[in-house]
């Protein structure tokens, strides 16, 4: 079970890696990064993804629907994808079995980034992340 670096370095294993972070969306912190950051600052970068990530958990409109059964547990979101003209955002939130409000984000080149394989490995990543 990897830790925070161990998780942030296999994320930049994937094709077209160019940064990754763990955030906290409370708080707009940066846990861990690696890699680049789009603006050239991870700490700016972590605070202005978290505003994202904070929008979409606690909006109502992404809120589970009536077909959703049992008790939610994290965000109802499981990610957060933003494609910009270079590249995509991926933010794949935490689900731990105390009150998480953190996520991965990880940044991918357009040209050689693969989404759906991002999407799959971020959620293996945040299922094995032992945070600790």
């Amino acid at each position: 079970m990897p830790g925070i670096d161990e998780c942030l370095l296999e994320a930049m294993a994937l094709p077209g890696a160019r940064g990754a972070s763990l955030v906290d969306w409370t708080s707009g912190l940066a846990l861990g990064t690696a890699g680049d950051s789009p603006v050239g600052d991870h700490e700016t970068t972590a605070a202005e993804t978290a505003e994202l990530a904070r929008a979409a958990a606690e909006y109502e409109s992404f809120a589970a629907g009536p077909a959703d059964t049992g008790e939610p547990k994290g965000p109802p979101v499981e990610d957060l994808i933003v494609a910009t003209r270079s590249g995509y955002h991926v933010l794949r939130f935490v689900e731990t079995t105390f009150d998480s409000s953190v996520f991965l984000h990880l940044w991918l080149d357009r040209t050689e980034g693969n989404l759906a394989l991002a999407r799959i490995r971020l959620r293996d990543l945040s299922e094995r992340l032992v945070l600790g």
